[in-house]
C-alpha cells in the first residue's frame, strides 16, 4: 500500500487488502512455468498501488446493495488491466520511465521483451477473469456487458486511444478541450469502467442508475488526473511512487501548463462537485464513491 492510501477511510483501507488477496490469488504462480514470465506479471501487479480501480468497484457494488465475493472478480480484472497499461506506458517507447510504485518499472527488472509479454499476458488475464467469474449459471448477458465495458475501456476510444493522443501531443499546444478529451480516454475509460462493473456485477441494468454513474466516473477520471498534473509539479517521487516532475521535462500537455496551476485547482473543485451531484441520489448508500471522489483530488496531501 502506499503512503497515499492512508488518506482512505477505514472501511476503504479495508478493501484494499481485499484486493490485494484477491489479485494474489488470480495471478499465476512464479513456480509454474514460465517463470519469469509469472514473475514479471507478478511483479507488475503485486507489491504497490492503490487499488483504487478494484476500490469503484466495491464502492459502486456497494451503492447497490452488492458487497459479496462476485466483486472480487471485476475488481481483480480491471487493476489487472490498470497494471498491464502502466507497464507498456513505462516502456522507452513510450513514456520511458524507470520508476512506479516507488520501485524499478518492470521492463528495468525484467527486460523489455519480458515486459511487453508480461503486459500482453495480464490483459487476457483479465478478460479469462470475468468470462469465468462466480454467478448464475444463467447470467451470460451480464458477463457478456462487462466483458464489452472492459474492451471498450481498453481500445482505440479508451486507454490505447488516450496514449496515441499523449504520444501525439508531446511538444505540442492543446486546447483544455482537447486535454480533457485525451485524458476521458486514458485514465477516465478504466474508472468509467471499473464503475459500471461495479454496477453490473451487482445486477444493476436501470438506464438512469448507469448513466448518473457514468458521469460520476468522467468527473473523477478527470479529478483523478487533474490531481496527477498538479502532483508532477507539486509531489515528491518517494511519496507519488513514480518520477516527479516527468511530465514538465518531457514537454508534455498537463492542466497546469495549458490553465496554470490556480487554475487547475479551481477545476479540480469543480470536478468534485460535479462527482457528488451526480450520486446525490444514492443518498448514504454512495457514501464510499464520495470518499473516493474526495479522495482522487486530495490525495498526495
Amino acid at each position: 500500500m502506499t503512503p497515499a492510501s492512508t488518506d482512505l477511510p477505514a472501511p476503504l483501507k479495508a478493501l484494499v487488502g481485499r484486493a490485494d488477496e484477491a489479485l494474489a490469488r488470480v495471478l499465476p504462480g512464479e513456480e509454474l512455468p514460465p517463470a519469469d514470465l509469472h514473475k514479471a506479471m507478478r511483479y507488475a501487479v503485486l507489491g504497490g498501488g492503490k487499488r483504487l480501480r478494484p476500490l469503484f468497484v466495491y464502492a459502486a457494488g456497494h451503492a447497490l446493495g452488492c458487497d459479496g465475493t462476485i466483486l472480487d472478480a471485476p475488481a481483480c480484472a480491471v487493476e489487472i488491466i490498470h497494471a498491464y497499461s502502466l507497464v507498456h506506458d513505462d516502456l522507452p517507447a513510450m513514456d520511458d520511465d524507470d520508476l512506479r510504485r516507488g520501485r524499478p518499472t518492470c521492463h528495468i527488472v525484467f527486460g523489455e521483451a519480458m515486459a511487453i509479454l508480461a503486459g500482453d499476458a495480464l490483459q487476457a488475464l483479465a478478460f479469462e477473469i470475468l468470462a469465468v467469474s462466480p454467478g448464475d449459471d444463467d447470467d451470460a448477458p451480464r458477463r457478456i456487458a462487462m466483458l464489452r465495458a472492459l474492451g471498450a475501456a481498453c481500445g482505440a476510444e479508451g486507454m490505447a486511444g488516450g496514449q496515441a493522443f499523449d504520444l501525439s501531443g508531446v511538444g505540442r499546444r492543446l486546447s483544455l478541450e482537447e486535454l480533457e478529451r485525451m485524458h476521458a480516454y486514458k485514465t477516465g475509460a478504466l474508472i468509467r469502467a471499473s464503475i459500471r462493473l461495479g454496477a453490473l456485477a451487482a445486477g444493476c441494468d436501470d438506464d438512469a442508475t448507469l448513466e448518473r454513474l457514468d458521469r460520476y466516473g468522467h468527473a473523477v477520471g478527470l479529478a483523478f488526473q487533474v490531481r496527477d498534473d498538479i502532483l508532477d509539479i507539486e509531489g515528491e517521487s518517494a511519496v507519488i511512487g513514480k518520477t516527479a516532475g516527468k511530465d514538465a521535462a518531457a514537454d508534455k500537455p498537463t492542466f497546469p501548463s495549458i490553465i496554470g496551476l490556480d487554475a487547475s485547482r479551481a477545476r479540480l473543485t469543480t470536478l468534485v462537485e460535479e462527482a457528488l451531484e451526480a450520486i446525490a441520489p444514492l443518498g448514504r448508500h454512495g457514501e464510499w464513491l464520495a470518499d473516493l471522489a474526495r479522495y482522487s483530488a486530495l490525495r498526495g496531501h
